[in-house]
């Protein structure tokens, strides 16, 4: 409490000293508008001329501001406000800025990244997909367009030759995956050149890659992260690995299952220990023995031992959920990003969890993959000269974007007073009480008019939850990573009137909901969290979902002793608290603290394996000598 106090109030005196620089563009403001469209067109060439004389883009800054504000009530017919020319000023300095969902982030980072692209060499606006990278480029394209500048946008799908193009523009929009994938195919092409007549790795690179494969990014100049804390906090535990992987049933199959079949037969307590709280299972030394004694005389897949995969087969059918973790999709097992929600495409768990976990649904095991090269966000956007960052929940954040990237993290004020309303939280002591309680409050609301989001943290809880709705006859529509394709689309229209959407965590972070005519009058959207998410930044993004740009909103929480985070936190606790209310003594909100100290207990968790990660990361630029450090091109 003590660190977010703190935070806030370093944020507040940071934008004081901002506040100078937004009149001096209010100033100019009325000699911009008596550009003409031509005079427009040449405010790059003209700024150019200027760095090249001697003057710094913080001395272009305000004319810069003033201009692009111009164009973008030219070309889309929306001006930039005070506050977002406030916090594209922080952005060019670098800082992680947090603006409430509705006022206009992507509008707010083409002052930034006009001025930054003067200098020639590029600046990338990363995205968290390929749907808000396209969107975002072809809605902003005009404003820069206007300026003088070139814009590009990187998809999924594209060739070399068009990757190249879109990174010679002055402005480029892309999906964070796409930038980082891009840098490991770079690297991994200029190794394979200079791997000629090597053995070893730099050989077998240079004969699975074309040595004349085109590099296709700079040398990373500036870039301005949307939902930076999604990109940089939630992700930055996922490696991005390129790797070969053959689909078809690996010859190491049967011993898959076989360890399977002796995992079940093991007992806690005895063969192994289990830790919810850290999502830990280890073998006690009767189980290593008993492992050993039961390995059949099957081919064993390389450094994998049997009691490795009995190890993982216990970790599949203990720790990893279907519906919850992963899906299962014409015999393939996906797995879901535990913070969007999303299927994560071409990925899967390393050291032989994937093929336990194929062998625990009975689908075919695939071979492991074979890494060719890796990286994580984290380490990658560290690479950049300058790095900045948008977000609606940067400052529950900020000591870490303080600690890991050296940024500051400053929070804007909205441009119309905030309406969003909080209701009183509820607890019961089940899930089924709980989720009675929700279908009950969404019929409430839904017979009021107004629209409801409700929102889920497993594809499990929201189809369950869809059933009740269904059951009691109460059209919905249903978000999750079964129909994620229909994102934008869902989350655009769950502002009508009467409308009931439940969601997973990819309630669409980036996509507006606008309310329809006549709903603002009746309340607004309601958002019903079903659960504590395991970081507060989470829950916010969620709520955050309504009253937006001065619309009325409200949210409410409901949760039970059995939930996820409290769970996690202590299993035995959650256990106790909810045999303790249904023995007649009825959950009450007075055990409200207990799950946000779960809640901070296990974003601390987190934390530790994000720090660790980084250490690891330390550790690999030190072994730069040996592979040598990354070159653009």
């Amino acid at each position: 409490m003590f660190a977010d106090a703190f935070h806030r109030v370093a944020s507040r005196l940071r934008l004081r000293t901002l506040r100078s620089l937004v009149e001096r563009v209010r100033a100019l403001d009325p000699a911009v508008r008596a550009l003409s469209s031509a005079d427009l067109r040449d405010s790059a060439a003209h700024f150019r001329n200027r760095l090249a004389r001697g003057e710094s883009l913080d001395d272009l800054l305000p004319e810069a501001c003033a201009r692009v504000r111009e164009a973008a009530g030219r070309c889309l017919g929306e001006r930039h406000y005070d506050v977002q020319i406030l916090g594209a000023i922080a952005l060019h300095r670098g800082w992680i800025v947090e603006m409430q969902t509705g006022e206009g982030k992507t509008l707010t980072a083409t002052v930034p990244a006009f001025l930054n692209a003067l200098s020639g060499r590029g600046v990338h606006v990363v995205t968290v997909n390929d749907y808000l990278a396209a969107r975002d480029a072809d809605w902003m394209g005009p404003v820069y367009k206007a300026l003088g500048l070139t814009v590009g946008r990187l998809v999924q799908g594209m060739e070399p030759a068009d990757r190249a193009g879109a990174y010679r523009a002055d402005v480029t929009y892309g999906a964070n995956k796409e930038f980082a994938f891009d840098y490991l195919r770079d690297q991994i092409a200029r190794h394979a050149r200079r791997a000629a007549g090597q053995e070893g790795i730099f050989e077998e690179l240079r004969r699975r890659t074309d040595a004349r494969a085109q590099c296709v990014q700079r040398e990373p100049h500036y870039a301005i992260l949307d939902e930076v804390d999604s990109i940089l906090i939630d992700e930055a535990r996922v490696p991005l690995i390129i790797s070969e992987r053959d689909n078809a049933e690996s010859p190491f199959a049967p011993i898959y299952r076989v360890a399977r079949q002796v995992a079940l037969g093991f007992r806690r307590g005895r063969d192994y220990t289990l830790d919810h709280a850290e999502r830990r299972i280890e073998l006690t030394v009767e189980g290593l023995d008993r492992a050993r004694r039961l390995a059949p005389a099957l081919p064993m897949p390389p450094n994998r031992p049997f009691e490795h995969l009995v190890h993982q087969a216990l970790r599949a059918e203990h720790l990893f959920l279907r519906d919850r973790e992963y899906l299962v999709t014409d015999d393939r097992v996906g797995i879901v990003d535990e913070f969007t929600g999303r299927i994560l495409k071409d990925r899967t768990w390393s050291l032989g969890l994937h093929q336990a976990v194929e062998a625990k649904e009975g689908v075919p095991v695939t071979e492991e993959n074979r890494t060719l090269a890796s990286v994580t966000f984290q380490r990658y956007f560290r690479g950049y000269s300058k790095l900045a960052g948008m977000t609606g929940t940067a400052l529950v954040a900020a000591a870490e974007f303080a600690r890991v990237f050296d940024r500051v993290t400053v929070s804007l004020p909205t441009n119309r007073p905030l309406r969003r309303r909080p209701l009183p939280t509820r607890i019961y002591s089940t899930w089924e009480e709980k989720y009675a309680a929700i279908a009950d409050r969404i019929v409430e609301i839904h017979h009021s008019g107004r629209p409801v989001l409700v929102g889920t943290r497993s594809v499990a809880r929201s189809e369950a939850l869809s059933a009740c709705l269904t059951a009691r006859g109460i059209a919905h529509n249903v978000l999750n990573a079964r129909n994620h394709a229909i994102e934008a689309l869902v989350i655009a229209q769950a502002g009508a009137r009467g409308r009931v959407t439940i969601a997973t965590n990819m309630a669409g972070r980036g996509v507006d909901i606008k309310l329809e005519p006549g709903v603002a009058a009746l309340g607004g959207l309601h958002v019903l969290a079903t659960e504590l998410h395991e970081a507060r930044r989470i829950d916010r993004q969620l709520t955050g979902r309504c009253g937006r740009q001065g619309d009325p909103g409200s949210y409410e929480f409901f949760l039970s002793f059995e939930d996820e985070i409290l769970a996690r936190w202590n299993r035995t606790l959650s256990a106790r608290l909810a045999a303790r209310a249904r023995s007649g003594r009825p959950a009450s909100a007075l055990w409200l603290p207990l799950f946000h100290l779960a809640q901070r207990a296990v974003e601390r968790r987190h934390l530790r394996v994000r720090l660790d990660l980084i250490r690891y990361d330390k550790h690999l630029e030190e072994m730069k000598g040996t592979l040598g450090a990354p070159q653009w091109g």
